[in-house]
This record gives structure tokens, C-alpha cells and sequence, in this order.
């Protein structure tokens, strides 16, 4: 799909525009980090929601949720509930039965490529 850059979502999450800007939540940068040092990560979510669950962070659940939904929907990440991590300790998933993973998308690679050559106007 081309976009057209009329900001409507469906081909680009909404980010088509600004001068090529990215918006970014500290969280959802921090993430995005971790996943560049880190090609997949634990994610969980109960059977009965949508939300995101990411346990490793050190920080407040919700927020690291919050993160999770911001870089999927602005398609930097890929959540897969189909495919757990091998070899990984899902013990602090046990109350969350949709165990699975999380990676960058070709999308999220490029920006984080960027990220690293041309940093970050905090």
C-alpha cells in the first residue's frame, strides 16, 4: 500500500508525516533499545485480554504495557503469543496463560539504525 501521507493510519500507524518524525515515550525508547541489544523478549497476556505483559523491565508493569501497545501500534515491534521463548523461565508469567515473544519489526531495525546515527532530541 503507498502512502499518501494524509496521516489516516492504515498504511504507515499514523507517522507518515512531520518531516519523517517519530515520536517516542521514554519507555517505548527504552524498549526499543533493549530489543536492539536483545532480538526477543518474553511477553505475556491473560486469556481473557489484550493487554501486554513484560516482567523483565525492573519496572512498573503498566508502563512497560503501555510501551508495548505505543511500539506495536506504531508497527515497531511484533507481538507473538504463538511463540514462546525457548530455554526461558516463564515462572513469573504463571497467573498470564498466553506466554509468548516480542522482536523488532524491519521497521523497528531502521529505527533504531536512525536512533544510533542520528540519536535522540530529548
Amino acid at each position: 500500500m503507498d502512502c499518501k501521507q494524509d496521516h489516516c493510519g492504515a498504511c504507515c500507524g499514523g507517522i507518515c508525516g512531520g518531516g519523517g518524525e517519530l515520536v517516542l515515550t521514554q519507555p517505548e525508547l527504552d524498549l526499543l533499545r533493549r530489543l536492539a541489544q536483545i532480538p526477543f523478549l518474553p511477553v505475556a497476556r491473560r486469556a481473557d485480554g489484550e493487554t501486554p505483559v513484560y516482567l523483565e523491565g525492573g519496572a512498573d508493569a503498566a508502563v512497560f504495557s503501555s510501551a508495548i501497545l505505543g511500539l506495536y501500534q506504531k508497527q515497531l515491534i511484533e507481538l507473538d503469543y504463538d511463540i514462546p521463548l525457548i530455554n526461558f523461565d516463564y515462572r513469573a508469567y504463571a497467573p498470564y496463560p498466553c506466554r509468548g515473544s516480542m522482536a523488532l519489526t524491519a521497521r523497528g531495525q531502521t529505527a533504531v539504525e536512525m536512533l544510533e546515527i542520528q540519536g535522540v532530541d530529548a
